[in-house]
């Protein structure tokens, strides 16, 4: 029997071995970071190693690194420790977003998933409150780049802060928070081979931040509660390995392929650049759940947009703001490779695709146009 192909690494990546050997070796060390004893020591000098990779990999100091239990935590803990009154958000942003900023004015994007500029300017040229700016380095579903550093500049004029959710780039993309002058930047570690429960917010030296979970002195006062030894071990074991191999993809492979078996498939932010790991693709006439069933059938395991959504297939919201008709975003799904996929992994998922496409897609094409 075939082994299963997992093309779902933006979900969450399988765990690297250099992370897994990591965290081995820190459940052997045990201790507690806050610790003055030998046990402790050895134990803050592991955090601290890591937190000097977490820091490499996206152009940060390991002082604005904050361990945290993952993006959606991070991501919340930036919005509330910001201190800005008035939230501007992308309307492509994860829930952990959208949901912590319920009255937060959101910035339309265009057809390909890219922030409209013009649409932000306006915005922060709407009022003199301090504000927060919050857009996704690369959006989770359609791997579509923001333009980070145009949108930085635009906020610095306004005197407006900047948070990144970089959840998905971080690994894939470089990212680097100092050269574009984001303010604070979110991360978790499952999304490049790292354990889950884990992430971190890097809060840029000099910008506000008040912590919104409290008790001891951890993470410099930061983010209250034990540290996750063996899990920022792995994260920061992950992020290195990760900063070995950015820019990898197969994803000129699938789609050409894809365009070649139906020509009129979809592959949204084609025209702008994405994530080199990730295509979402809509196939005529085929609903997303019943693709996703029949890959998985097949062996192979892809999704229909976020994994955050306990289970659920349902229209997405980022196709939605991106102005696709409900037939066409209904009919998208991810593919999203990673550091343990391979050509092959490629052409067992556009072998099954085609069969699925000549015998539910086409036909039902076929049936309409009679009609």
């Amino acid at each position: 029997m075939a082994a299963f192909v997992y093309l779902d690494h933006n979900a969450t990546s399988p765990l690297r071995p250099a992370a897994f050997d990591a965290m081995v070796e820190a459940l052997r060390t045990g201790g507690n970071p806050s610790a003055v004893h030998a046990a402790g020591r050895r134990a803050r000098g592991l955090v601290e190693a890591a937190r000097r990779q977490v820091a490499a990999l996206v152009g940060a100091l390991p002082a604005e690194i904050v361990f945290t239990s993952g993006g959606t935590e991070a991501n919340n803990m930036a919005l509330a420790g910001a201190g800005r009154r008035r939230l501007l958000v992308s309307a492509i942003e994860h829930e952990s977003v959208l949901k912590a900023a319920p009255e937060g004015t959101v910035v339309a994007v265009d057809g390909d998933g890219v922030v409209d500029l013009a649409a932000l300017e306006r915005a922060l040229a709407a009022s003199d409150a301090p504000t927060l700016v919050s857009v996704m380095f690369a959006n989770n579903e359609t791997g579509v780049v923001q333009p980070m550093a145009e949108i930085v500049r635009l906020a610095r004029a306004a005197g407006a802060l900047v948070h990144c959710d970089a959840v998905q780039a971080a690994g894939k993309v470089a990212v680097d928070l100092h050269g574009i002058g984001i303010d604070y930047l979110s991360l978790a570690a499952h999304k490049l081979g790292g354990p889950t429960g884990v992430g971190a917010l890097v809060v840029r030296a000099g910008a506000p931040f008040t912590a919104s979970r409290l008790g001891g002195g951890q993470e410099a006062g930061r983010r209250a509660g034990t540290e996750n030894l063996s899990g920022i071990v792995g994260f920061g074991a992950a992020a290195e390995a990760a900063g070995a191999g950015l820019e990898v993809t197969l994803r000129e492979h699938l789609e050409t392929a894809l365009r070649g078996i139906a020509p009129a498939a979809c592959i949204h932010g084609a025209g702008v650049r994405r994530l080199p790991n990730t295509t979402c693709v809509s196939m005529p006439g085929v609903t997303a759940q019943t693709q996703v069933m029949a890959l998985d059938l097949a062996g192979i395991g892809v999704s229909a947009g976020s994994a955050c959504s306990s289970g659920k297939v349902h229209r997405s919201a980022v196709l939605a703001a991106m102005g696709l008709d409900d037939a066409t975003a209904g009919s998208a799904i991810r593919v999203s490779s990673g550091w343990n996929s391979q050509e092959s992994d490629i052409d067992r998922l556009i072998a099954a695709w085609r069969d699925l496409y000549i015998r539910v897609g086409k036909s039902d094409m076929t049936e309409a146009r009679a009609a």
